[in-house]
């Protein structure tokens, strides 16, 4: 009867897209396999444990093609942080329910190294499944394996990880460094890219050398122009011998055949984020490839609506049970909805366009100005675009919504920054504009000009950080006020941000100079909580009411928000 329940539910929920099928470089006529192998993957759930299909739904699905299919589990990811189950348990409840639901490999991606590197370390070790990569390291030795091979019926498949090296940047490039300031991890990181297709191929030689019949990637690399040179296009096109690539990183679901090195097909695959889908690849009996998704389009989630019971549900109850009661007590209202997103408008896909990454909003304003708040004396606040995760709808707010919006846990600090160092700062945060940057940066107690049309001055080093600024070249930020003031090149000013900033943080090299006055254990969504429910006595009036906040920075030719 199972068996039955959920082959209608599957046929209900799965995506509609074509299963693919692929000419790969290790495609066999007759694998040897008695019955197909489906490996499932997950990949970006930033802590969606019971969202989508939840993990309980994807333990299900597990257990009841395991009734007539081998069955693999993996995941891509950026699992144990995005919302605050994981920030308030530093991952351990992720891992916990990972375990329960059955993973069987998994890589890193940029997010777990979040809650520091002796965090992700200890983690790991809990973590009943490997984690494995190819290009993770720690003074060129690899930290984890760099492939496992799995045999079924005979025949091996290859497993290889690789993560992207825009973690250094994405993460907290402290994390990676030793005591001294000298980096010590890495991931095979260079301008040209070769260090991490070096990688690959040689974990994709070592792989077929012990016998793998099959090579499947698990990368968490992604599509986004911006990682080049170590987009999954990029590494695919540098290597040979894989046959399919299980992608995370850009959230996106896109499936894709492109050609290696050697002209030969390679599948990539991607699922998205939150649970929303479950990528299933194919390996059947008669040698052939394919691929598809499952999707889970209802509004309540898997576990919820079809009261599925087991062993991940279970931990899925056990780690919310402990949050809820605080979580979703009223702390505040507010009179206008708070955006990241693009108030009415849709991509194609029917996805939000988000604006939080390279446009003024009002909960951008606000989050700066609780900067602001939090230090007496302070000046300036500067909060990066790629930490404020969520909208605020219009209304009662609670402190999931707030934590939700500032999942990370960074915690404020106030420096010293010179004005020169000032002008900097805003330079590389609107470098990358019109395009999405994580640094981009919302800010409190100043207003700017920016010419977008103008060509960045900024050049990048080797890890896609700022390198320096190209002082021949005309700079697109003009017309700095601090306060009701012109900016001083010379002066000094007291400025407000968070410690994944400082410690180059999205690339922002120029704060090594800067001098830190004071350091704190106050997080982000503490110091929110704080201004919401202090300052503004629990309501956010209508100073916030523009989604485009108050006109902090203007564009230069228009005069307006950008």
């Amino acid at each position: 009867m199972m068996k039955k329940i959920w082959a209608i539910i599957i046929a209900l929920f799965i995506s509609g897209l074509a299963l693919f099928h692929l000419a790969g470089a290790g495609e066999n006529s007759n694998t040897g396999l008695e019955k197909d192998l489906k490996i499932l993957y997950t990949s970006d759930v930033h802590c969606a444990i019971d969202q989508g299909w939840g993990y309980g739904g994807i333990c299900a699905v597990k257990q009841s093609l395991a009734e007539d299919y081998h069955v693999l589990l993996v995941d891509d990811g950026d699992a144990i942080q995005g919302e605050p189950i994981g920030l308030m348990t530093r991952g351990e409840a992720i891992i916990d329910i990972m375990n329960a639901t059955g993973y069987d490999i998994a890589i890193p991606g940029n997010h777990e190294f979040d809650y520091g590197m002796e965090t992700f370390l200890k983690l790991a070790e809990k973590a009943e499944f490997p984690y494995i990569s190819c290009n993770f390291n720690k003074k060129g030795a690899l930290v984890f394996p760099p492939y496992v091979i799995r045999e079924f019926d005979g025949v091996k498949i290859g497993f290889i990880g690789v993560t992207t090296p825009m973690t250094i940047r994405d993460s907290a490039p402290k994390y990676f460094m030793d005591e001294n300031g000298n980096y010590i991890y890495g991931f095979f990181q260079d301008k040209t890219g070769d260090g991490v297709y070096q990688a690959v191929q040689k974990a994709v030689d070592g792989a077929r050398a012990e016998g793998a019949d099959y090579v499947v990637v698990m990368g968490h690399m992604g599509d986004e122009e911006e990682v080049s040179p170590w987009m999954y296009t990029d590494v695919i096109s540098h290597t040979s011998g894989i046959d399919a690539w299980l992608d995370g990183h850009s959230h996106d679901a896109e499936q894709v055949v492109m050609k290696n090195k050697d002209g030969q097909g390679v599948y990539r695959s991607a699922c998205g984020t939150k649970n929303a889908n479950i990528g299933v690849l194919t390996i059947s009996a008669d040698g052939a490839l394919s691929t598809e998704l499952y999707s889970w389009s209802a509004g309540i989630s898997a576990p919820k609506l079809l009261g599925l019971s087991n062993p991940a549900t279970e931990k899925v109850a056990e780690a919310a049970d402990t949050l809820d009661q605080k979580m979703n007590a009223v702390v505040a209202n507010t009179a206008s909805d708070l955006v990241i997103n693009e108030p009415g408008a849709k991509m194609r896909d029917g996805k939000p366009v988000r604006i939080i990454q390279n446009t003024e909003t009002n909960l951008g304003d606000l989050c700066a100005d609780a900067y602001l708040n939090h230090f007496e004396g302070a000046e300036i606040a500067i909060v990066n675009g790629d930490g404020i995760r969520a909208d605020i709808s219009k209304g009662s707010i609670t402190m999931n919504d707030i934590m939700e919006t500032l999942p990370y846990g960074t915690k404020l600090d106030l420096v010293e920054v010179t004005g020169q160092q000032l002008l900097d700062i805003l330079e590389w945060s609107v470098h990358a504009m019109p395009s999405e940057f994580g640094g981009f940066e919302h800010v409190a107690g100043l207003t700017y000009e920016v010419d977008p049309d103008t060509k960045t001055p900024c050049v990048e080093d080797d890890e896609k950080m700022l390198s320096y600024i190209d002082e021949s070249m005309r700079r697109r930020v003009s017309h700095v006020k601090v306060g009701d003031e012109e900016l001083d090149p010379n002066a000094v000013y007291k400025l407000v941000t968070n410690d994944f900033i400082l410690m180059d943080g999205d690339g922002f090299t120029m704060f090594r100079q800067a001098t830190v006055l004071q350091e704190t254990e106050t997080t982000d969504s503490e110091a929110l909580y704080e201004y919401i429910t202090g300052t503004l006595q629990g309501s956010i009036g209508e100073e916030y009411a523009s989604p485009y906040g108050q006109s902090r920075m203007i564009d230069a030719g228009s005069g307006k928000n950008p």
